[in-house]
Parts: C-alpha cells; sequence; structure tokens
C-alpha cells in the first residue's frame, strides 16, 4: 500500500449539493425552496425567538427587579483559603492569582470571613469583612488595604 492508493471510506465524503443549475440536476427551477412564500425569498430568515407573530415569549413574561448597571463584583476569597501559605508570608493580588484562589480582578479581591486562620499573614488586598479582619488580627496577621 502507498500513499496514492489511500481513499477515504466509501459513502463518507458525498458531493455538495449545487442548487439553480438546470432542470437536469434535480435540483433547479425553484432550486429545492419550494413555490412562493417567505422561506423562498431571498434573505428570508426570521431571528431566534419569533412566533409566527405572535407575542414572543421573552415579552409575554412579566420583567420584575432592578440591574444595577454600575455594581461592582470583586474576586471573593475566604479565610480558609489562606492556611496553605507559610506563616509570615506577604500576600497581595498576584501571589493570589499565581496561586490559582483567584481569575481575573476587575474591581479586585474581597476578603470573607469564612473558615479558620492558624498563622499570622500580611495581606494586601482591596476589601475586607471585619470578620475576616478580625480573624486575621487575632492570628497576628495585618491587612492593608490597597
Amino acid at each position: 500500500m502507498r500513499l496514492n492508493d489511500l481513499s477515504p471510506i466509501k459513502g463518507s465524503r458525498q458531493k455538495r449539493k449545487r442548487v439553480g443549475r438546470g432542470p437536469g440536476s434535480g435540483h433547479g427551477k425553484t432550486s429545492c425552496r419550494g413555490h412562493k412564500g417567505q422561506k423562498a425569498r431571498a434573505g428570508a430568515k426570521k431571528g431566534p425567538g419569533f412566533e409566527g407573530g405572535q407575542m414572543p415569549f421573552q415579552r409575554r413574561l412579566p420583567k420584575r427587579g432592578f440591574k444595577n448597571i454600575f455594581k461592582k463584583e470583586y474576586e471573593l476569597i475566604n479565610i480558609g483559603d489562606l492556611n496553605k501559605f507559610e506563616a509570615g508570608t506577604v500576600l497581595d493580588v498576584n501571589s493570589l492569582k499565581e496561586e490559582g484562589l483567584i481569575r481575573g480582578t476587575k474591581y479586585g479581591v474581597k476578603l470573607l470571613g469564612d473558615g479558620e486562620i492558624s498563622h499570622s499573614l500580611a495581606i494586601k488586598i482591596h476589601k475586607v469583612s471585619k470578620k475576616a479582619r478580625e480573624k486575621v488580627e487575632a492570628a497576628g496577621g495585618k491587612v492593608e488595604l490597597v
């Protein structure tokens, strides 16, 4: 067997359908679109959610609540996640990112008080909850806001 003997498995490759090339092709005249109607026209595609003129589902549903477009969403870290660092380590956004605790920092990082910490750490971060600050300082560490 040589490279020039290789061929695809029978039936795995099909010719593409060439429409509008005369009656002998079997796909002539209306080009497989049927007679008249919206779908026979050029550019005739209704968008997603179109229900034939009926009021679309997303418009039938009642709208509730309020979406604050100015809300700042912080990356969240809990105190319990910081136990993997050694005592006396200075933590900042870059070291947290390298360790895989946070992804991006659009508005910054906030430290929350869930969990316990057993040793002292110096943490430089954008926001901290009151409970988290108390736990870090009780363990002998300090929190500095950036």
